[in-house]
């Protein structure tokens, strides 16, 4: 049988059309103005980079003058480091919250809940300091100045993960712990042989966010990465940017160096963000 098509459902489709097309044409517009030079954007900034118009003279003095693909190494390995701590800590958080009745465990999650209210600029003053007094910051070592923006990362993803993975956990039903606690198991080996297995959805989403926020966490990383070997790929190209002033092409250069990646990683984990997301979200 043919599926009937509504007015109102191609009124929505019509609607979400016009909307993707407003959220991607900017990205696209960026691109294609960053194989542009300056004067050729200002004098025509929404025509296709074709014929004259096409340089890559913006990436060359991008990669010419700067260390990027350092800066990505350092980008990557942040974001990797923090996705994985995420990952194994609020897991195991989320595990006792879930599951494990104790004084005071009502109240623990209210104050996890509430910690999602307090942005990273209330507390990156007594951060900043904390970390100063333990003499990892602004240091000589790559180790220890990744180890300063890894933590406060860390602890700012941690809420909203717990969070979604607890509302995860508490869908699964209880029988199949109960069943590998009479088959021996204790609490770590339940939680890693039978939940973690189960919540690889809700994991995935978590990781996933987790990336994407240190990757593009320009303020914490404008706050510990002072020595240009040290830097990010979003923190080099924003030093490269305010350098340039008004160069329109080598700003849309850098833009492009910073979003493509994200979008590129989206597009291909998309399904894991949707489906981690709604997958706790009904019981039965």
């Amino acid at each position: 049988m043919k599926k009937k098509i509504s007015v109102g459902s191609i009124l929505v489709y019509l609607f979400l059309t016009i909307w993707a097309f407003t959220t991607i044409y900017p990205i696209i517009w960026v691109i294609q103005n960053s194989f542009k030079a300056k004067d050729k954007i200002l004098a025509d900034s929404f025509s296709l980079p074709v014929g004259d118009l096409f340089t890559t003279a913006n990436y060359r003095k991008a990669f010419g003058n700067l260390n990027i693909f350092g800066a990505y190494r350092n980008s990557i390995f942040i974001s990797m480091m923090v996705s994985l701590l995420v990952i194994l800590l609020a897991g195991m958080a989320a595990y006792a919250l879930a599951r494990y009745c104790f004084r005071g465990s009502s109240f623990l999650y209210s104050m996890v809940v509430s910690a999602m209210m307090f942005p990273v600029f209330a507390t990156i003053i007594p951060v900043f300091s904390m970390e100063t007094s333990w003499g990892i910051v602004n240091t000589s070592s790559w180790g220890l100045t990744m180890l300063s923006v890894i933590l406060p990362q860390v602890a700012g993803n941690l809420a909203f993960s717990i969070v979604v993975l607890s509302g995860y956990m508490k869908s699964l039903p209880l029988e199949l712990e109960e069943a590998a606690y009479m088959e021996g198991c204790n609490a770590f080996q339940i939680y890693f042989k039978v939940i973690m297995p189960l919540t690889k959805p809700s994991f995935a989403t978590v990781a996933i966010f987790a990336f994407l926020w240190s990757y593009n966490d320009l303020f914490t990383q404008m706050f510990f990465l002072r020595r240009p070997e040290m830097r990010t790929i979003t923190r080099l190209l924003n030093e490269l940017t305010s350098q340039e002033g008004t160069n329109y092409g080598l700003m849309a250069a850098a833009v492009t160096l910073v979003v493509v990646p994200v979008v590129i990683v989206y597009i291909f984990l998309q399904k894991y963000i949707i489906k981690g997301m709604t997958a706790g979200a009904v019981k039965g």
